[in-house]
């Protein structure tokens, strides 16, 4: 009997045991599954930084088709891209502006002249103090502004501020313009177009109308 007796002992220990065994198992699983992580996932310590697009994307949407000339004659609304390459010429070789139309369009240099789109402020450089110009001293209420030259596909801005006949002397005077030709700058919010005899200025950057008449020597006038 005493046998007996120890060999219930036996199994309801070795019983107890397993049950305490459980419930540690259990309380682990659960503790395990509730914690949550006390340290900063990976990409926020790496310091990830997801990149939507470039500066220059704005400047033109290369899939936005605009009309392309070849050697002065228009080809089609296709890409710059497409354009560039039946121009036989990589993209940044080719005009970017506005044709007689006042639609976008590109051509090669040696084609269409286009008018230049405006200067963007990513271009734009910090006003320096006003130097001297060739134009005559001007009324105190004559308006000044930023004068802009327009050369190798780029806008430059001269210093200062100006009055629109010292702009057209500084980007103009002297300047012959070739017939078919035209050279552009910018005055304020105006486009500037020498053309053969003459200095056009447009508020829109589509109609042109005369500012100055060149004169000996293609010479622009000082204003009176």
């Amino acid at each position: 009997m005493d046998f007996l007796k120890d060999r219930r002992v036996i199994i309801a220990g070795g019983a107890g045991l397993a049950l305490v065994a459980g419930l540690g198992i259990a309380v682990a699983l659960m503790t395990g599954h509730d914690k949550k992580p006390t340290e900063a996932p990976p990409a926020s310590r790496g310091g990830l930084i997801v990149e939507t697009g470039r500066d220059d994307d704005t400047k033109l949407d290369p899939a936005r088709p605009l009309r392309c000339f070849v050697g002065g004659a228009f080809v089609g609304e296709i890409t710059l891209a497409e354009c560039a390459k039946k121009n036989g010429v990589a993209t940044g070789a080719l005009d970017v502006g506005v044709d007689e139309t006042g639609a976008l369009a590109a051509a090669d240099q040696a084609g269409t002249v286009l008018t230049p789109l405006p200067p963007t402020p990513t271009v734009s450089a910090p006003a320096a103090p006003p130097v001297a110009t060739p134009s005559a001293p001007s009324a105190p209420n004559t308006p000044l502004a930023a004068c802009w030259r327009y050369a190798g596909s780029e806008w430059r801005r001269l210093p200062g501020e100006i009055t629109l006949n010292a702009c057209a002397q500084q980007l103009f005077g002297g300047r012959c313009e070739r017939p078919g030709g035209a050279t552009y700058g910018r005055w304020g919010e105006e486009t500037l177009r020498l053309v053969p005899g003459r200095v056009e200025i447009s508020s829109d950057n589509r109609s042109f109308h005369t500012a100055f008449d060149q004169g000996s020597n293609c010479s622009i006038p000082n204003a009176g």
